[in-house]
């Protein structure tokens, strides 16, 4: 595979003519890759497929990669893969499928892992220091949406077989597994709750995508993070290290609910106890055994 990037680059060199810097990038790019399909276990051209490359693809997002270079990425793959069918030695050009990130998308901030733990560090004993914590554990540990969020109810959660039931978009239906430092503070946050809803404000009413927004915001400031933090932000950390984790884009997609990811339009369906077997292993808020 590595003299088949060399041969390309001789290619684009010779008969395309590219810049030298150009040649250069390409081959940093495609070496990347490179290493990234050894930890795949992927020894040929042949066996890349789409999934595989926006599991990578993916990852280039979640280490902050702006849409530009990962624009440059996508055109090294796609123009080796090319060149690879042209040769014959390739039958087919599985990048073609990818979708291109525009200019100047702006892709969600990172939350790191420990960060997370400073804003669930209990500050004031109080039925809302309960609520706030219990809303961020939910959140993280179950990767959802805050619309997703403020719609649950108290008959949603299983406590005893550790899943959450929520409702997504286009009203469709999930279970999803509770990683067992959430499900400690649902039940803390219940003991002095009676509402249907999950979560309410103080006036008794479903709490709000608002008052959740600031409560986040708020809390992250008091834990000394210096970036904006925002609920979709819990979401986009859960996924990250969900995926560095379990390297498993398939379990991913079904962990937050999409029909498809922006990256991939591959999606194959998991059922919840397959799932639930790759949470406990990968979640880092999850029961270890």
């Amino acid at each position: 595979m590595k003299k088949q990037i060399i041969d390309f680059i001789l290619y684009l060199k010779v008969e395309r003519h590219y810049a030298h810097n150009t040649q250069q990038a390409y081959e940093r790019d495609l070496s990347q890759l490179l290493g990234f399909l050894k930890t795949q276990r992927i020894a040929s051209w042949s066996a890349l497929n789409t999934e595989i490359l926006s599991m990578f693809i993916m990852q280039l997002r979640h280490n902050n990669m702006s849409a530009r270079s990962i624009r440059r990425y996508m055109s090294s793959i796609k123009g080796l893969l090319t060149y690879l069918v042209n040769q014959g030695q390739l039958e087919n050009n599985c990048a073609i499928q990818l979708r291109t990130p525009k200019i100047g998308q702006t892709l969600p901030g990172i939350l790191h892992y420990d960060q997370l733990l400073q804003m669930l560090k209990t500050r004031k004993t109080s039925r809302f220091e309960n609520r706030d914590v219990a809303i961020i554990e939910v959140i993280y540990s179950c990767g959802l949406r805050v619309s997703e969020l403020v719609g649950l109810n108290v008959a949603d959660v299983d406590i005893t077989q550790g899943f959450l039931r929520v409702v997504g978009k286009a009203s469709k239906t999930r279970h999803t597994p509770l990683g067992e430092s959430a499900q400690k503070a649902v039940v803390k946050h219940l003991q002095t709750h009676n509402s249907t809803a999950l979560f309410v404000n103080k006036n008794g009413d479903r709490i709000g995508v608002r008052s959740i927004q600031n409560m986040i915001k708020k809390r992250a400031l008091e834990a000394g993070i210096k970036i904006n933090v925002y609920p979709h932000m819990l979401r986009h950390a859960a996924a990250t290290h969900f995926l560095q984790s379990s390297h498993d884009l398939r379990s991913t997609q079904e962990f937050l609910g999409h029909a498809s990811i922006k990256s991939t339009q591959v999606y194959t369906h998991l059922d919840f106890l397959e799932l639930s077997k790759v949470y406990d292993k990968c979640h880092p808020r999850a029961k270890k055994t």
